[in-house]
């Protein structure tokens, strides 16, 4: 316990450097409809917690867990199919990098004129932001198997099912916790890009609104909550991570 809270301690001073700098800066600007000061948005935080809290977070996290579920189901079935096959890595890898070159906040606005206002314009611009990182760690997870052991399972007459599930699914396993800490922050992302584009709900949306009634802190109130609902999703993948896979830290 008293070695998580040392290991803890540089990221909380470093973040009290920080608040103390932002305060500081935003005293100086004076114009909390630009950069309101840390404490005027806790303040706001408070005003607004209900419809926050009970309106437009779970709005985000419904188009947050759709997104992130259909991206861990598709880039791990690219990831797996790719490394299957050498003609499905090459007609697949080229499309998955060119998928990241689409401008999404370009192309949100016709998911809206597509599907309406509806959940599903949001996710697939989470779908855009997640599933990318999610194909292409995990392949490099299930290569990174060594040769010489599965050659080894195939002396002793093991099947390629046998070589996937006893070799590249643990080698990939550290790979793709790691996929899923780069992918959570990034369906929250998204989640609120969707709402802030197009949508009648949801923690993007409300900033958006803000911003228009030129309120800075309730502008910065979602940033808030959505930055430590990300770090908690994270910390909990992490726990996860470390609870699966032990062997980690005797490599």
């Amino acid at each position: 316990m008293k070695k998580a809270n040392k290991g803890n301690l540089p990221a909380a001073v470093l973040m009290l450097l920080l608040l103390m700098g932002w305060q500081l800066g935003a005293m100086k600007v004076n114009a909390a409809y630009i950069l309101p000061t840390p404490w005027q948005i806790l303040v706001r935080l408070w005003e607004l917690w209900d419809i926050l809290f009970l309106v437009h977070l779970p709005a985000t996290m419904q188009v947050t867990g759709i997104g992130l579920g259909i991206s861990l189901v598709l880039g791990l079935g690219l990831a797996v199919l790719m490394d299957s096959s050498e003609i499905c890595r090459k007609a697949l890898y080229p499309l998955v990098v060119a998928s990241q070159t689409i401008p999404t906040t370009a192309i949100a606005p016709l998911f809206v004129l597509w599907f309406g206002y509806s959940i599903w314009s949001k996710v697939l611009v989470t779908v855009l932001f997640t599933f990318f990182p999610i194909t292409i760690t995990v392949y490099d997870g299930l290569q990174s198997a060594r040769v010489e052991m599965a050659e080894l399972l195939m002396t002793f007459g093991a099947n390629r099912r046998d070589i996937f599930m006893k070799i590249k699914v643990p080698c990939a396993l550290p790979y793709f916790f790691s996929a899923v800490k780069m992918a959570v922050p990034l369906s929250i992302i998204g989640a609120a890009i969707g709402e802030w584009l197009g949508a009648q709900s949801g923690l993007g949306y409300f900033s958006r609104r803000m911003m228009t009634q030129l309120d800075g802190a309730g502008v910065f109130a979602p940033i808030v909550i959505l930055s430590v609902v990300a770090m908690l999703a994270v910390g909990l993948v992490s726990l996860i991570e470390k609870k699966t896979v032990r062997w980690r830290g005797e490599l």
